[in-house]
């Protein structure tokens, strides 16, 4: 399968099922399938959950940091099981080792790294890291499950 190392919006939007405002990932800036992958996602003021979190001090939930990660591991397992792209069923199974080490802010682009630990027809773990400015900002490990039902 030829993939190519980079990938923008319009591409993303091919492999996952996720769109505005929730798909949290603009660009990625490198891929090897099966291995590591690095994404973009630029922080506005515009994005929605800076109206509520909080609106005299915005900062990006970490929640949607780790789902920022998340959906750029989602198109590395996917790409790595092409059987599976065309359904994209990614389910989220399993996070640890969750940190945060620096706030997130309006203006920000996050740089999102996630490399493989293990993989499988189905199941994938992987080491994710969110940086601004080469600072890290959050990591985690995560568990995701392709296919039907995470079956």
């Amino acid at each position: 399968m030829n993939v190519p190392q980079t990938l923008n919006l319009e591409e993303i939007k091919r492999i996952l099922p996720h769109r505005y405002p929730f798909l949290l990932v603009d660009r990625i800036l490198s891929l090897e399938i099966g291995k590591h992958i690095v994404g973009l996602k630029n922080v506005t003021i515009n994005e929605p959950f800076f109206a509520g979190h909080f609106p005299h001090n915005p900062i990006m939930p970490g929640v949607l940091i780790v789902e920022a990660m998340a959906q750029v591991g989602g198109i590395l397992a996917l790409l790595s099981t092409p059987e599976h792209l065309g359904n994209p069923d990614i389910f989220l199974m399993a996070l640890d080792k969750v940190r945060f080490r620096k706030p997130v802010v309006p203006g920000d682009q996050l740089i999102l790294k996630l490399e493989t630990i293990r993989s499988g027809k189905k199941f994938f773990k992987l080491a994710g890291k969110a940086l601004v400015n080469q600072t890290l900002v959050a990591e985690a490990e995560l568990m995701a499950a392709v296919g039907q039902g995470g079956e």
